[in-house]
């Protein structure tokens, strides 16, 4: 956003942030969290504080006490996360027009060094491969016009929360252990349900819906899903007859049998069950347009039992659907999806539905590329989760504005998910106003 821009949704943008704000802590603090903002908001090469300065402040000799207030806001201030990630859940929950669903997934910030917090050779799904990195999940509000960040969290491999001096110097509050990615996530639905967001359908990739606990859970709170699964994942195909669990031989004492027999029956893979599939079992679908025209593909639902641990006897599933995809240009079915939806869905509302996960990929594309999310240089946890919760409000600011008043076509806004790179910051035609006379600045933290 150039300066000009700003400048003409100053008014609405100190009004969103009021509501942000308010009440957290001392005026020079809140004055900190908005400055801050509205440097994320600007065009920039870099997010991060000390270029961030630079471009709120007219004169250069005014850069360093700005940077100061910046860093002490991000770094040193104790303010909550959680209740600004509140505000923002609700907000977005009340104004974004026709929200359908919580989606989740994690994303990767490449890292050098070892001393950032949660910085480790791990696998990130964003880069693709195993590399020096942080990894955080996140939990957004998606519809088809807008979605937003409303939860992050960092996640801690084990090595780092088995050394509790690593985890001093990083900041690390005493109350935080290991988690799972599936913990965290489950973590940040129950948050957004305390706070009042409603019982939306969950979407997630087959890093979480592979994970039979993980899929248990959100039926156990209520919360009907679409996850993805790999497909060696095992299920009783349509048609499939529970068993009866047999009866005790007469005269034998002790607790009801629980385990099921199932003699002859074997489980399939979903990739073996797709591909055995009839012709006619496969249907063109279209679910949005892109910029190279309708975006669809060929999709089989069916209805279907998982059959986990079935070599133990455990019972069969709930029947849902198992919804499978064979791209245009692949040999065989390539993607799979479970989902708890209405056995009486459409296959095009169903297809529809799980193509909105897009939305997220997008999100982090726009929170990384016009943002900042991944430009943070800081070490501490604490100002890890400052930085992420300001851009999550700078970037749920864009999200309402393009929702509710959608400009035109543009790069950032290409169906396709590319994203233009953020361009050098123009000379800046609007400032924040000049620093009081006399600041001194405050040791940074």
């Amino acid at each position: 956003m150039t300066p000009t821009q700003l400048k003409r949704l100053e008014g609405e943008l100190e009004s969103f942030l009021e509501s942000m704000f308010s009440g957290l802590g001392r005026v020079e603090r809140r004055r900190a969290m908005d400055w801050y903002v509205k440097g994320l908001l600007l065009e920039g090469e870099r997010k991060s504080i000390d270029p961030i300065a630079g471009r709120l402040v007219k004169e250069a000799s005014e850069k360093e006490a700005m940077r100061q207030r910046l860093q002490q806001c991000i770094s040193g201030s104790a303010w909550a996360d959680d209740e600004v990630m509140r505000r923002l859940a609700l907000k977005l929950e009340e104004d974004l027009p026709d929200v359908e669903a919580l989606v989740l997934d994690d994303t990767g910030f490449p890292k050098k060094g070892r001393h950032s917090v949660g910085v480790v050779r791990q696998y990130s799904g964003t880069l693709g491969r195993i590399d020096n990195c942080q990894v955080a999940v996140s939990l957004h509000l998606a519809s088809e016009k807008g979605s937003g960040c409303i939860g992050m969290r960092l996640y801690l491999p084990v090595e780092w929360t088995a050394d509790p001096e690593r985890l001093r110097k990083a900041g690390v509050p005493e109350d935080v252990s290991f988690e799972t990615k599936r913990d965290i996530a489950l973590g940040l639905l129950e948050h957004a349900r305390g706070w009042g967001v409603k019982r939306h359908m969950v979407l997630a990739d087959s890093g979480y819906g592979n994970e039979v606990e993980f899929r248990a859970e959100l039926t156990r709170r209520g919360l009907p899903y679409i996850v993805g699964i790999q497909g060696d994942c095992v299920v009783w195909p349509p048609g499939f007859v529970v068993p009866p669990i047999p009866p005790k031989p007469p005269g034998m004492r002790g607790p009801v049998r629980k385990r099921y027999r199932y003699g002859d029956a074997n489980p399939v893979a979903v990739e073996k069950l797709a591909a055995d599939l009839p012709k006619t079992a496969w249907k063109w679908v279209s679910w949005s347009e892109g910029s190279k025209g309708p975006r669809r593909s060929r999709f089989a639902a069916l209805r279907i039992r998982t059959a986990h641990r079935h070599h133990l006897g455990l019972a069969p599933g709930d029947e849902q659907w198992l919804l499978c995809e064979w791209p245009r240009h692949e040999k065989a079915p390539t993607k799979f999806h479970l989902s708890t939806l209405p056995a009486d869905i459409s296959l095009k509302h169903l297809v529809r539905l799980t193509k909105l996960r897009w939305r997220i990929e997008r999100d982090y594309q726009e929170m990384k590329g016009e943002v900042g999310l991944d430009h943070f240089e800081g070490r501490t946890w604490r100002g890890f989760h400052h930085h992420a919760t300001l851009c999550a409000v700078a970037h749920g600011f864009l999200a309402l504005r393009r929702a509710l008043f959608p400009p035109e076509e543009s790069a950032l806004d290409a169906t396709d998910g590319t994203t233009r790179v953020a361009a050098p910051s123009p000379q800046a035609d609007w400032h924040l106003p000049p620093l009081q006379h006399g600041h001194q600045p405050q040791s940074s933290a």
